[in-house]
């Protein structure tokens, strides 16, 4: 399909990008534009006008956090970059391995990781794990100066976030952990997006689940993480994988396949991540 009509602008900078916004309720960020022109397509999405962010130097780079020996990740950063980065292969696989799930090897060279984090998708393969790793987002605004917000409070419903209409994100950060993960999903085909997907990381004898495409946003496994914590088995904690979740019926799965989706992979996943 064709987008509705629209106006598109190169940002020189996020200030400047984060002015056209406050100016312009009806403007949209546009990085590698892998979500959003998708949406556009199928007119889902019809901003009036485009603010590109893809000449705004500064904001691709990975590199060790100066004050916790975590990692910083910029908003511009490929998939593609993200998926063959040494640093992150050995502090943050499971980052890498979401990474290099995504699409083809051409739309893992233009989307971004920050694009990815912003659009929300709750089937999307980076903001699960950025949920399981409990990452913070860095965010730029006209209106107040940057401001840091937890990953736990960033998903607020059906693609939408924390974001006001004026900000932008700049800058991901996921802490530094000792930790063991694993990420599995499940496809209808290739190159689709997941059907369910489970990223799993355990910090000592915790863990973080977080769940795709098993209701409006990312969502955290709270009862398997509660029953792991008091003790339970693997197969145990896994059976209460969908517990308080609402997946979505389509023409790829109903929502009760999805249910039983995901309980077998949390179950795959705590097993892949403990061992």
């Amino acid at each position: 399909m064709i987008p509705a009509p629209f106006e598109h602008v190169f940002a020189g900078s996020i200030a400047e990008a984060t002015t056209i916004l406050q100016e312009d309720p009806e403007a949209k960020i546009i990085a590698g534009g892998q979500s959003l022109l998708p949406l556009m397509k199928l007119r889902f999405a019809q901003p009036s006008l485009l603010v590109d962010l893809s000449r705004v130097g500064g904001l691709s780079y990975i590199r060790e956090s100066e004050s916790d020996g975590g990692v910083v990740i910029g908003a511009l950063t490929t998939h593609h970059q993200i998926a063959s980065n040494p640093v992150l292969k050995e502090r943050c696989r499971i980052l890498c391995e979401a990474a290099a799930a995504i699409g083809d090897p051409q739309v893992r060279h233009m989307g971004t990781i920050g694009g990815a984090a912003a659009h929300a998708d709750p089937a999307g393969d980076i903001p699960v794990v950025l949920l399981a790793l409990q990452a913070e987002l860095v965010i730029a605004g006209a209106s107040v100066p940057k401001r840091t917000v937890a990953i736990d409070d960033f998903f607020q419903g059906f693609f939408q976030t924390a974001l006001a209409p004026d900000e932008a994100v700049v800058e991901i950060r996921i802490p530094n952990r000792d930790r063991g993960s694993a990420y599995v999903r499940f496809t209808h085909r290739a190159l689709s997006w997941p059907t369910v997907a489970v990223a799993v990381v355990t910090i000592g004898d915790e863990a973080r689940i977080a769940l795709a495409n098993m209701g409006d946003r990312p969502l955290r496994a709270g009862a398997s993480e509660r029953a792991l914590a008091e003790g339970a088995t693997v197969d145990a904690a896994a059976l209460l994988a969908d517990r308080d979740t609402d997946p979505p019926s389509d023409e790829k799965a109903s929502g009760g396949f999805r249910r039983e989706l995901a309980r077998v992979l949390t179950r795959r996943a705590l097993e892949q991540a403990l061992a």
